[in-house]
């Protein structure tokens, strides 16, 4: 991956960031705390890698919570903090996807240095670990086998969340889940209601935006979905969209049909993933509950991708 020069009208201060949610040492009431979300930076105009520019001007960050401006502590950036990267696959997806996990071998290989990655395996709702977080970017690249499990009505999410807790012995900093996924969960009913408003995915949406973890989903059919039904094809690529948006990423597919290739959208991660900050703030909103985020800059031709919020407890 190439490192691209962005430049901020603010005060960055690079320097170890605090947990999510930790009181600030700065005020004596606990009055404020830190919050810690993943952001991606580009122009408006960048719509394909060989439309990236080596230099974009960001000038001033706004960050506003539950619509107050808050204080920008810091950004971090590929140059200065690790990705933690969790490749998450759906255990029962179309045979089709195993001739594509060449592609994804090679993406783990190539990601820069310094990098974690743990990979692992969804099915019937549970969590398969095939190789726990580590920087030996072979290692985890070899334990992306081929896919053949039984059809399965539970959908991903319980699997996403499941995966969120793996990040709390990591230091705060970029975190990313790559979903591979049909995004159904039939075991709760196949309504849009049922499934864009299942506890699942809201709990998997909640813990990632807890603990700053971008989202991205790649829609692949499935047992349910192989079948060409268009009404459940929209429903689980509006779940996978949902999924990804609220958490600060971005979901891929090709129509209704299954991935020809997985070099389009691994390209398109990569310049994501390179325009993946770890951004800081002071919060004044003690309050439990949940909280809405909105992150812009005073230059109109950026454009950030964000958490639509967090819950704090």
């Amino acid at each position: 991956m190439r490192f691209l020069a962005f430049t901020f009208s603010l005060l960055v201060v690079f320097g170890l960031m605090p947990a999510f949610g930790q009181k600030s040492a700065d005020t004596n009431k606990g009055d404020v705390r830190t919050v810690t979300i993943p952001i991606s930076i580009f122009s408006k105009n960048e719509l394909k890698q060989d439309q990236m520019q080596e230099f974009v001007q960001v000038d001033r960050l706004i960050v506003k919570e539950d619509k107050d401006e808050q204080t920008v502590l810091s950004i971090r950036s590929v140059e200065t903090t690790p990705l933690s990267l969790a490749v998450l696959l759906q255990e029962d997806l179309s045979q089709e996807i195993n001739l594509q996990l060449k592609d994804l071998r090679e993406f783990v290989k190539t990601l820069p240095r310094g990098s974690r990655v743990m990979v692992a395996y969804v099915h019937g709702g549970s969590l398969k670990i095939r190789q726990r977080f580590t920087d030996n970017l072979q290692k985890a690249a070899e334990a992306i086998q081929i896919l053949g499990a039984s059809p399965s009505s539970n959908g991903p999410f319980e699997g996403v969340e499941a995966a969120t807790n793996y990040f709390d012995a990591l230091p705060t900093g970029r975190r990313a889940i790559i979903l591979i996924s049909d995004g159904l969960d039939s075991s709760r009913g196949l309504s849009a209601s049922e499934t864009l408003s299942s506890p699942d995915m809201d709990r998997a949406i909640l813990k990632s935006q807890r603990r700053g973890i971008a989202v991205y989903s790649i829609w692949s059919p499935a047992f349910l979905t192989n079948n060409s039904n268009s009404s459940l094809i929209n429903l689980g690529q509006s779940a996978l969209a949902k999924l990804s948006d609220e958490t600060g990423g971005r979901t891929f597919y090709q129509g209704s049909i299954a991935p020809v290739s997985l070099v389009p959208y691994l390209k398109d991660l990569i310049i994501l993933l390179e325009r993946q900050f770890a951004l800081t703030y002071l919060s004044t909103h003690m309050k439990k509950g949940y909280h809405r985020v909105e992150v812009s800059s005073t230059n109109p031709d950026i454009r950030i991708e964000h958490p639509k919020g967090y819950y704090y407890r």
